[in-house]
Protein backbone atom coordinates (compact mmCIF):
# COMPACT_ATOMS: atom_id res chain seq x y z
CA UNK A 1 0.00 0.00 0.00
CA UNK A 2 1.39 3.36 -0.71
CA UNK A 3 2.50 5.80 1.99
CA UNK A 4 -0.24 8.31 1.28
CA UNK A 5 -3.17 5.65 1.24
CA UNK A 6 -1.53 4.03 4.64
CA UNK A 7 -1.85 7.12 6.22
CA UNK A 8 -5.81 7.94 4.77
CA UNK A 9 -6.58 5.11 5.81
CA UNK A 10 -5.34 4.68 9.62
CA UNK A 11 -6.62 8.12 9.93
CA UNK A 12 -10.37 7.00 8.90
CA UNK A 13 -11.99 7.02 12.39
CA UNK A 14 -13.96 3.98 13.67
CA UNK A 15 -14.66 2.12 17.28
CA UNK A 16 -10.81 0.95 17.11
CA UNK A 17 -9.14 3.43 14.52
CA UNK A 18 -6.93 5.23 17.50
CA UNK A 19 -5.54 1.16 18.17
CA UNK A 20 -4.68 0.75 15.17
CA UNK A 21 -3.26 4.61 14.03
CA UNK A 22 -1.32 4.11 17.11
CA UNK A 23 0.49 1.16 16.73
CA UNK A 24 1.65 0.87 13.43
CA UNK A 25 3.10 4.96 14.80
CA UNK A 26 4.78 3.09 17.15
CA UNK A 27 6.04 1.18 15.67
CA UNK A 28 7.55 3.53 12.96
CA UNK A 29 8.99 5.65 15.70
CA UNK A 30 10.71 2.28 17.51
CA UNK A 31 12.23 1.68 13.93
CA UNK A 32 13.49 5.36 13.62
CA UNK A 33 15.05 5.39 16.65
CA UNK A 34 16.49 1.69 15.83
CA UNK A 35 17.70 2.66 12.52
CA UNK A 36 19.35 5.64 14.01
CA UNK A 37 21.03 3.52 16.85
CA UNK A 38 22.08 0.77 13.85
CA UNK A 39 23.47 3.45 11.62
CA UNK A 40 25.54 5.07 14.92
CA UNK A 41 27.29 1.66 15.60
CA UNK A 42 27.66 0.80 11.97
CA UNK A 43 30.04 4.08 11.68
CA UNK A 44 31.70 3.48 14.87
CA UNK A 45 32.92 0.12 13.08
CA UNK A 46 33.11 1.62 9.72
CA UNK A 47 35.70 4.53 11.26
CA UNK A 48 37.63 1.92 13.02
CA UNK A 49 38.07 0.26 9.89
CA UNK A 50 38.86 2.64 7.20
CA UNK A 51 41.44 3.86 9.47
CA UNK A 52 43.19 0.21 10.08
CA UNK A 53 42.86 -0.01 5.73
CA UNK A 54 43.91 3.43 5.12
CA UNK A 55 46.93 2.44 7.25
CA UNK A 56 47.57 -1.02 5.55
CA UNK A 57 47.13 0.61 1.90
CA UNK A 58 49.76 3.13 2.91
CA UNK A 59 47.21 6.42 2.70
CA UNK A 60 47.96 8.83 5.06
CA UNK A 61 45.28 9.84 8.12
CA UNK A 62 44.12 13.15 6.27
CA UNK A 63 43.11 11.07 3.04
CA UNK A 64 41.35 8.40 4.93
CA UNK A 65 38.92 11.37 5.88
CA UNK A 66 38.98 13.25 2.53
CA UNK A 67 39.60 10.38 0.31
CA UNK A 68 38.81 6.89 1.66
CA UNK A 69 35.73 7.28 4.03
CA UNK A 70 34.19 9.91 2.12
CA UNK A 71 34.25 7.87 -0.78
CA UNK A 72 32.75 4.70 1.19
CA UNK A 73 29.60 6.75 2.64
CA UNK A 74 28.67 9.16 -0.12
CA UNK A 75 28.88 5.78 -2.53
CA UNK A 76 25.57 4.34 -1.82
CA UNK A 77 24.35 8.13 -2.33
CA UNK A 78 25.89 8.04 -5.47
CA UNK A 79 24.11 4.52 -6.51
CA UNK A 80 20.36 6.03 -5.74
CA UNK A 81 20.89 9.18 -7.85
CA UNK A 82 22.68 6.26 -10.89
CA UNK A 83 19.33 4.59 -10.64
CA UNK A 84 17.25 7.66 -10.22
CA UNK A 85 18.48 9.42 -13.19
CA UNK A 86 19.37 6.68 -15.65
CA UNK A 87 16.70 4.06 -15.06
CA UNK A 88 13.79 6.77 -13.53
CA UNK A 89 10.46 5.75 -15.66
CA UNK A 90 9.35 9.89 -15.54
CA UNK A 91 11.20 13.40 -15.11
CA UNK A 92 9.63 12.95 -11.27
CA UNK A 93 12.10 10.11 -10.87
CA UNK A 94 14.58 11.70 -12.35
CA UNK A 95 14.19 14.97 -10.52
CA UNK A 96 14.98 12.75 -6.82
CA UNK A 97 18.07 12.66 -8.56
CA UNK A 98 18.84 15.92 -9.75
CA UNK A 99 17.54 17.38 -6.00
CA UNK A 100 19.62 14.88 -3.99
CA UNK A 101 22.89 16.51 -5.87
CA UNK A 102 21.45 19.63 -4.56
CA UNK A 103 20.56 18.86 -1.02
CA UNK A 104 23.75 16.39 -0.12
CA UNK A 105 26.49 19.31 -0.20
CA UNK A 106 23.21 21.82 1.50
CA UNK A 107 23.14 19.42 4.24
CA UNK A 108 26.72 18.58 4.64
CA UNK A 109 27.64 22.68 4.51
CA UNK A 110 25.38 23.84 7.27
CA UNK A 111 23.84 20.67 9.50
CA UNK A 112 26.71 18.61 9.22
CA UNK A 113 29.68 21.30 10.13
CA UNK A 114 27.18 22.47 13.11
CA UNK A 115 27.18 19.35 14.74
CA UNK A 116 30.64 18.75 14.52
CA UNK A 117 30.68 22.18 16.45
CA UNK A 118 27.96 21.37 19.27
CA UNK A 119 30.01 17.93 19.33
CA UNK A 120 33.69 20.13 20.44
CA UNK A 121 31.19 22.19 23.12
CA UNK A 122 29.82 19.04 24.59
CA UNK A 123 33.12 17.41 24.95
CA UNK A 124 34.69 20.87 26.10
CA UNK A 125 37.59 20.64 22.95
CA UNK A 126 38.40 23.76 22.82
CA UNK A 127 35.15 25.33 23.88
CA UNK A 128 35.97 28.62 23.39
CA UNK A 129 39.08 28.69 21.37
CA UNK A 130 40.17 27.84 17.36
CA UNK A 131 39.37 25.08 16.18
CA UNK A 132 42.26 22.85 13.42
CA UNK A 133 45.96 23.53 13.46
CA UNK A 134 47.77 25.57 11.08
CA UNK A 135 48.19 23.15 7.95
CA UNK A 136 44.99 21.31 8.70
CA UNK A 137 42.96 24.58 8.27
CA UNK A 138 45.01 25.64 5.12
CA UNK A 139 44.39 22.01 3.58
CA UNK A 140 40.87 23.16 4.43
CA UNK A 141 40.40 25.85 2.62
CA UNK A 142 41.86 24.23 -0.70
CA UNK A 143 39.00 21.51 0.00
CA UNK A 144 36.69 24.62 0.13
CA UNK A 145 37.97 26.61 -2.87
CA UNK A 146 37.82 23.14 -5.21
CA UNK A 147 34.02 22.99 -3.80
CA UNK A 148 33.27 26.73 -4.34
CA UNK A 149 34.65 26.45 -8.25
CA UNK A 150 33.21 23.21 -8.88
CA UNK A 151 29.72 24.05 -7.20
CA UNK A 152 29.55 27.35 -9.51
CA UNK A 153 30.00 25.51 -12.11
CA UNK A 154 27.23 22.90 -11.64
CA UNK A 155 24.51 25.39 -10.49
CA UNK A 156 25.72 27.77 -13.81
CA UNK A 157 24.53 25.07 -16.13
CA UNK A 158 21.57 24.27 -14.80
CA UNK A 159 20.23 27.99 -15.64
CA UNK A 160 20.66 27.04 -19.14
CA UNK A 161 19.80 24.79 -22.02
CA UNK A 162 21.81 23.44 -24.72
CA UNK A 163 22.25 20.88 -26.88
CA UNK A 164 25.76 19.72 -25.88
CA UNK A 165 24.96 20.13 -22.10
CA UNK A 166 25.35 16.27 -21.47
CA UNK A 167 28.85 16.14 -22.63
CA UNK A 168 29.88 18.56 -19.91
CA UNK A 169 29.11 15.98 -16.85
CA UNK A 170 32.21 13.87 -18.07
CA UNK A 171 35.04 17.32 -16.73
CA UNK A 172 32.99 16.65 -13.51
CA UNK A 173 34.19 13.09 -13.15
CA UNK A 174 37.53 14.42 -14.42
CA UNK A 175 37.15 16.88 -11.96
CA UNK A 176 36.60 14.40 -8.98
CA UNK A 177 39.48 12.06 -9.87
CA UNK A 178 41.92 15.18 -10.50
CA UNK A 179 40.84 16.04 -6.95
CA UNK A 180 41.80 12.59 -5.67
CA UNK A 181 45.00 12.64 -7.52
CA UNK A 182 45.60 15.98 -5.73
CA UNK A 183 45.04 14.62 -2.27
CA UNK A 184 47.34 11.68 -2.82
CA UNK A 185 49.96 13.58 -4.39
CA UNK A 186 49.50 15.87 -1.74
CA UNK A 187 49.63 13.73 1.14
CA UNK A 188 52.81 11.65 -0.31
CA UNK A 189 54.79 14.97 -0.37
CA UNK A 190 53.78 16.05 3.11
CA UNK A 191 54.29 13.02 4.96
CA UNK A 192 51.62 12.81 7.58
CA UNK A 193 52.49 9.73 9.44
CA UNK A 194 50.49 6.74 10.81
CA UNK A 195 47.42 7.36 12.71
CA UNK A 196 46.50 6.67 16.39
CA UNK A 197 44.28 3.41 15.98
CA UNK A 198 42.43 1.83 18.17
CA UNK A 199 42.17 -2.18 18.24
CA UNK A 200 40.63 -3.22 14.96
CA UNK A 201 36.60 -3.98 16.22
CA UNK A 202 36.44 -7.44 14.57
CA UNK A 203 39.98 -8.26 15.62
CA UNK A 204 40.36 -6.99 19.41
CA UNK A 205 43.34 -9.16 20.34
CA UNK A 206 45.49 -8.74 16.99
CA UNK A 207 48.09 -6.03 16.78
CA UNK A 208 48.58 -6.15 13.17
CA UNK A 209 45.22 -7.00 11.09
CA UNK A 210 45.90 -7.98 7.61
CA UNK A 211 44.06 -6.17 4.98
CA UNK A 212 41.68 -8.34 4.32
CA UNK A 213 40.25 -8.16 7.66
CA UNK A 214 40.66 -3.94 7.40
CA UNK A 215 38.67 -4.13 4.59
CA UNK A 216 35.91 -6.99 5.69
CA UNK A 217 35.13 -5.04 8.43
CA UNK A 218 34.81 -1.84 6.62
CA UNK A 219 32.51 -3.19 3.76
CA UNK A 220 30.59 -4.53 6.14
CA UNK A 221 29.71 -1.43 8.20
CA UNK A 222 29.12 0.29 5.00
CA UNK A 223 26.34 -2.42 4.30
CA UNK A 224 24.58 -2.14 7.34
CA UNK A 225 24.95 1.72 7.10
CA UNK A 226 23.51 2.05 3.84
CA UNK A 227 20.11 -0.26 4.67
CA UNK A 228 19.40 1.16 7.87
CA UNK A 229 19.74 4.70 6.08
CA UNK A 230 17.16 3.35 4.07
CA UNK A 231 14.95 2.17 6.46
CA UNK A 232 16.00 5.47 8.84
CA UNK A 233 14.68 7.96 5.41
CA UNK A 234 11.40 5.66 4.72
CA UNK A 235 10.09 6.25 8.01
CA UNK A 236 10.85 9.68 8.01
CA UNK A 237 8.65 9.33 5.25
CA UNK A 238 5.45 7.98 7.11
CA UNK A 239 6.22 10.05 10.39
CA UNK A 240 6.33 13.16 8.42
CA UNK A 241 2.28 13.17 6.75
CA UNK A 242 1.36 12.22 10.30
CA UNK A 243 2.70 15.45 11.65
CA UNK A 244 0.46 16.98 8.96
CA UNK A 245 3.38 17.83 6.73
CA UNK A 246 3.32 17.56 2.60
CA UNK A 247 5.62 14.39 1.56
CA UNK A 248 7.32 16.70 -0.56
CA UNK A 249 8.75 19.53 2.22
CA UNK A 250 9.59 16.17 4.47
CA UNK A 251 11.90 14.77 0.69
CA UNK A 252 13.48 18.59 0.80
CA UNK A 253 13.79 19.28 4.38
CA UNK A 254 14.24 15.81 6.21
CA UNK A 255 15.42 13.44 3.69
CA UNK A 256 18.73 15.08 3.23
CA UNK A 257 19.97 15.16 6.42
CA UNK A 258 18.07 11.14 6.46
CA UNK A 259 21.09 10.17 3.93
CA UNK A 260 23.81 12.51 4.78
CA UNK A 261 23.94 11.03 8.57
CA UNK A 262 26.49 8.91 8.19
CA UNK A 263 28.76 11.81 7.30
CA UNK A 264 27.88 13.51 10.01
CA UNK A 265 27.75 10.54 12.51
CA UNK A 266 31.81 9.54 11.23
CA UNK A 267 32.31 13.42 12.12
CA UNK A 268 31.06 13.02 15.14
CA UNK A 269 32.40 10.12 16.69
CA UNK A 270 36.62 10.93 15.35
CA UNK A 271 35.84 14.77 16.87
CA UNK A 272 35.19 12.54 20.32
CA UNK A 273 38.12 10.19 19.50
CA UNK A 274 40.36 13.93 19.25
CA UNK A 275 41.19 13.06 15.25
CA UNK A 276 39.98 16.94 14.11
CA UNK A 277 41.52 16.24 10.41
CA UNK A 278 39.75 13.29 9.99
CA UNK A 279 36.47 14.79 11.13
CA UNK A 280 36.53 17.99 8.78
CA UNK A 281 38.54 16.24 5.86
CA UNK A 282 35.33 13.53 6.19
CA UNK A 283 32.99 16.52 5.35
CA UNK A 284 34.54 18.25 3.08
CA UNK A 285 35.49 15.26 0.89
CA UNK A 286 32.07 14.18 0.77
CA UNK A 287 30.97 17.51 -0.32
CA UNK A 288 33.27 17.20 -3.18
CA UNK A 289 32.20 13.65 -3.93
CA UNK A 290 28.70 15.48 -3.92
CA UNK A 291 29.58 18.20 -6.02
CA UNK A 292 30.94 15.88 -8.61
CA UNK A 293 30.09 12.04 -9.01
CA UNK A 294 25.88 12.75 -8.53
CA UNK A 295 25.90 16.30 -10.25
CA UNK A 296 27.70 14.66 -13.55
CA UNK A 297 24.75 11.40 -13.10
CA UNK A 298 22.25 14.52 -13.26
CA UNK A 299 24.07 16.27 -16.08
CA UNK A 300 24.37 13.66 -18.47
CA UNK A 301 21.09 12.15 -18.06
CA UNK A 302 18.71 15.02 -17.43
CA UNK A 303 18.37 18.12 -18.58
CA UNK A 304 19.35 19.73 -15.29
CA UNK A 305 17.35 22.66 -15.38
CA UNK A 306 17.11 24.33 -11.39
CA UNK A 307 13.88 25.41 -10.17
CA UNK A 308 13.50 27.75 -7.66
CA UNK A 309 13.63 25.36 -4.57
CA UNK A 310 17.37 24.09 -5.54
CA UNK A 311 18.50 27.50 -6.33
CA UNK A 312 17.39 28.58 -3.02
CA UNK A 313 19.44 25.16 -1.32
CA UNK A 314 22.59 26.46 -3.62
CA UNK A 315 22.47 30.12 -2.48
CA UNK A 316 22.61 28.75 1.10
CA UNK A 317 25.17 26.26 0.49
CA UNK A 318 27.11 29.05 -1.29
CA UNK A 319 26.75 31.47 2.07
CA UNK A 320 27.57 28.67 4.20
CA UNK A 321 30.71 27.81 2.22
CA UNK A 322 31.56 31.15 1.83
CA UNK A 323 31.23 32.23 5.47
CA UNK A 324 33.37 29.19 6.17
CA UNK A 325 36.14 30.19 4.06
CA UNK A 326 36.29 33.32 5.30
CA UNK A 327 36.65 32.22 9.02
CA UNK A 328 39.19 29.65 8.33
CA UNK A 329 41.24 32.14 6.40
CA UNK A 330 41.03 34.83 8.77
CA UNK A 331 41.74 31.96 12.01
CA UNK A 332 38.58 32.75 13.67
CA UNK A 333 36.99 29.53 13.28
CA UNK A 334 35.30 28.29 16.53
CA UNK A 335 32.92 25.85 18.03
CA UNK A 336 30.25 28.19 18.61
CA UNK A 337 30.48 29.84 15.67
CA UNK A 338 30.80 26.17 13.75
CA UNK A 339 27.77 25.66 15.49
CA UNK A 340 26.16 28.53 14.32
CA UNK A 341 26.23 27.43 10.81
CA UNK A 342 23.05 25.41 11.70
CA UNK A 343 20.75 28.67 11.80
CA UNK A 344 21.20 28.16 8.04
CA UNK A 345 19.48 25.16 7.13
CA UNK A 346 16.64 26.60 9.66
CA UNK A 347 16.70 29.89 7.15
CA UNK A 348 16.48 27.24 4.12
CA UNK A 349 13.67 25.50 5.59
CA UNK A 350 11.60 28.77 6.55
CA UNK A 351 11.86 29.83 2.98
CA UNK A 352 10.67 26.64 1.47
CA UNK A 353 7.58 26.89 4.08
CA UNK A 354 7.11 30.74 2.54
CA UNK A 355 6.99 29.72 -1.23
CA UNK A 356 5.04 26.50 -0.60
CA UNK A 357 2.59 28.99 1.66
CA UNK A 358 2.17 31.53 -1.73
Amino acid sequence: MPIAAEVQFWAQPSRHAKQHREYPMILTILLLLGSAVTIYLACEYFVNGVEWAGLRLGVSKSAVGTVLAAFGTALPESVVTFVAVVFGQDAAQKDIGVGAALGGPLVLSTVAYAVVGLTFLACKKNKNGLLLAKRVRARLQDDQRWFMGVFICKVGLGLFAFIFKPWLGIFFLLAYGVYVWYEMRRVDEEGDGEIDLEPLKLRPNDTRPSTAWALFQTVSALVVIFFASQLFVHQLEVIGPWLGMPTQLVALLFSPIATELPEILNAVIWVRQGKQALAFGNISGSMMIQATIPSALGIIFTPWLLNDALLWAAAITMTSIAGLYVLMRASTLSAPRLACFGMLYVVFGAGLLMSCSI
